[in-house]
């Protein structure tokens, strides 16, 4: 590797995914491209978005109520059209997947028939700093069933002085204190340094103490390789509006695995889109759910936000996932290599956090710059990098194969140059 505009144009020529960057429509800072690493915030809107939300405005013009059955994608089962794209992505059979409403919506709804504590068994382990949304969940999930969140959940946390979280101090607490846990639920991906767990391990650990086993996988789904069905994950909620580049605050999707479908003595908060298809419009009084991930839906697709998600998986449709996680690698190794680069060259210390290891580690690369703070990321933001700041003092940064290019990281790395050596 090499930090010159050369190596990084030729490493763009060869790259058989860059033409997928032409499908996205990129923010201009003064007439050039931003450098966008935050696609682990909010993904690239792609081109054909607009025409799919403009079909169904149309659709909606032309047929009102009709649309139902009669649009061009009928939207009474267009939650249907994304099955089989989502079950390739997080690897999963297509009854154990659906695309519903938002992330922290659909983690109430799964704990609610996967958290039930009982007198010697009420915790839930979880990853310290975990996102707040989570903390949140769980904390009220814990509360409503009548425990102080002190108490309930257990944190595992990373080591005095390393910020990453060590596999065998997860594995440690569930060997001591798995009788008293109800349930894991951990990010698969945390946010804040980009660690990725070892979902299988940790989750085979788990169950062999009677764990029930769910996964935020907001960082992991489009990002890295998943196995949820191989795994024997319980649950998995996931957002699209990241990685899968759906448009800020849309569906979002969960997982459930087909051990659990179709049981009549599992709780769940009931809607009628849950409910067999066979009988729904036949409005019974009695809630009989569809034997499938989809009898956690309450209520019938939100049609518009959907168009968009259909534009992004149309893409994920057309690549080898495998392929994409590769390109997704170079990208970060080269990111490394330029931070360090520029680090030897103005005598910065630049740390990242975010685990090397291929395993341990997606798209995302969480970064400290000491002595700069903000400041620098100010700085680097009124020059056309788009990255994203987290508290205390992490910039993280994220080149998503999907329309990042060897290009922008050099770009990234000579606009860090010029304002670490003028500061």
């Amino acid at each position: 590797m090499k930090f010159t505009k050369e190596y990084a144009l030729e490493a763009d020529a060869q790259d058989r995914l860059s033409p997928l960057r032409k499908e996205f429509r990129i923010p201009q800072h003064k007439g050039e491209d931003v450098m966008y690493f935050t696609g682990n915030s909010l993904g690239l809107q792609p081109v054909k978005a607009k025409q799919y939300i403009e079909e169904e405005l149309e659709d909606w013009a032309n047929l009102g109520v009709e649309g139902h059955e009669h649009a061009r994608r009928p939207w009474m089962p267009y939650h249907e059209n994304f099955t089989k794209s989502l079950a390739r992505i997080v690897g999963a059979e297509e009854s154990e997947v659906v695309s519903v409403g938002t992330l922290t919506n659909n983690l109430h709804l799964l704990m609610v028939s996967f958290y039930r504590p009982t007198k010697n068994r009420y915790k839930i382990l979880c990853e310290a700093k975990a996102f707040p949304s989570d903390q949140y969940a769980l904390a009220s999930q814990a509360r409503f069933h009548g425990y102080e969140p002190k108490d309930a959940i257990i944190e595992v946390a990373p080591r005095e002085g390393e910020h990453t979280i060590r596999e065998e101090d997860f594995l440690q607490v569930i060997e001591e204190h798995g009788e008293s846990i109800a349930m894991m639920m951990v990010g698969g991906v945390n946010y804040y340094t980009g660690q990725v767990f070892d979902m299988g391990k940790l989750t085979s650990a788990a169950q062999k103490k009677g764990i029930v086993v769910g996964w935020d996988l907001a960082h992991g789904v489009g990002n890295i390789e998943l196995k949820l069905h191989d795994w024997n994950v319980d649950f998995a909620a996931w957002c699209t509006y990241k990685y899968l580049n759906s448009g800020p605050g849309s569906i979002a999707g969960l997982f459930v695995h087909k051990r659990h479908h179709g049981l009549s003595d599992i709780p769940r908060f009931e809607g009628w889109w849950g409910h067999d298809k066979s009988t729904r419009f036949a409005m019974p009084d009695q809630f009989v759910p569809i034997p499938t991930a989809e009898a956690w839906q309450l209520s019938n697709a939100p049609v518009f936000a959907m168009a968009a998600q259909r534009a992004s998986l149309d893409l994920y449709d057309k690549v080898e996932l495998a392929e994409l996680r590769a390109k997704g690698r170079k990208l970060s190794q080269y990111l490394r290599f330029v931070l360090a680069e520029v680090s030897a060259q103005t005598g910065q210390p630049i740390e990242v956090i975010t685990p090397s290891g291929e395993s341990e580690s997606g798209c995302q690369v969480s970064t400290l710059f000491p002595g700069q703070g903000k400041d620098l990321f100010n700085r680097l933001l009124a020059k056309g990098v788009i990255a994203d700041w987290r508290e205390p003092h992490v910039i993280r940064l994220a080149p998503v194969p999907m329309y990042n290019s060897f290009t922008d990281i050099y770009r990234f790395g000579e606009t860090l140059l010029a304002e670490l050596k003028n500061a």
